[in-house]
């Protein structure tokens, strides 16, 4: 099998995985709500970058808004083909899809009204690295971030924690990870460090989930 078939069939998984069962389902409507709510307290911006787009669930709402011009961007130009795919043909014909990674996107400074970034910052615990999107962000941005990710100060956050624990005390070693729940007092520092000041948040479920969306806006040099 080639490298390429190989990228395409981890990305088909990783849709089937991500968007299966009712729970999912119910999520995934739940992610949209939040979705709109952030958009809202952006001010409905009229040009929008979806940044990773992944397998472009949340085209449909981006799309909701009828003067508005969406660009998805993805590492994995097999992640877009299979978001090309799935959407229906009224929204396909509203994306301009290209390749770019979050540390450095493909556009000019102040390109874009907003960017709109939901499935990437639970996977990095790195808050150098975080603090480096950010930055990108505020070059590419001429007003908004619409920013979500896993915050401590809530139910599952402290489950989670004590979960881990046991599993290090029971093996010696942390599991491998590849998501993680930021301490809210560091994401938003982070946010003010590179240049961003809060509009809003949105919690999936006050207090006892951990998925917030943060609404941010970039303050004047």
């Amino acid at each position: 099998m080639s490298e390429q078939a190989t990228d395409k069939r981890q990305a088909q998984h990783y849709v089937e995985h991500h968007e299966k069962g009712l729970a999912r389902r119910l999520s995934l409507w739940r992610d949209a709500q939040l979705a709109r709510e952030a958009l809202r307290d952006a001010g409905q911006p009229g040009l929008v970058l979806d940044l990773p787009a992944g397998s472009g669930r949340f085209w449909p709402v981006l799309a909701e808004h009828s003067n508005r011009v969406i660009l998805a961007a993805d590492p994995s130009t097999e992640m877009l083909e299979i978001a090309e795919a799935q959407s229906s043909s009224e929204v396909r014909k509203r994306i301009r899809t290209f390749q770019s990674s979050a540390f450095s996107i493909g556009l000019s400074a102040n390109a874009v009204d907003c960017i709109f970034c939901m499935r990437l910052f639970h996977h990095i615990a790195d808050s150098r690295r975080r603090v480096e999107i950010l930055q990108e962000f505020h070059r590419v941005t001429r007003d908004t971030v619409i920013v979500a990710l896993w915050v401590d100060g809530n139910i599952k956050a402290w489950r989670r924690k004590r979960q881990e624990g046991k599993r290090l005390n029971q093996h010696g070693l942390a599991a491998v990870r590849n998501r993680f729940v930021v301490c809210r007092e560091e994401i938003e520092s982070e946010f003010l460090d590179a240049g961003f000041r809060i509009v809003s948040h949105h919690d999936f479920l006050p207090g006892y989930a951990m998925w917030r969306v943060y609404v941010l806006r970039k303050m004047s040099a």
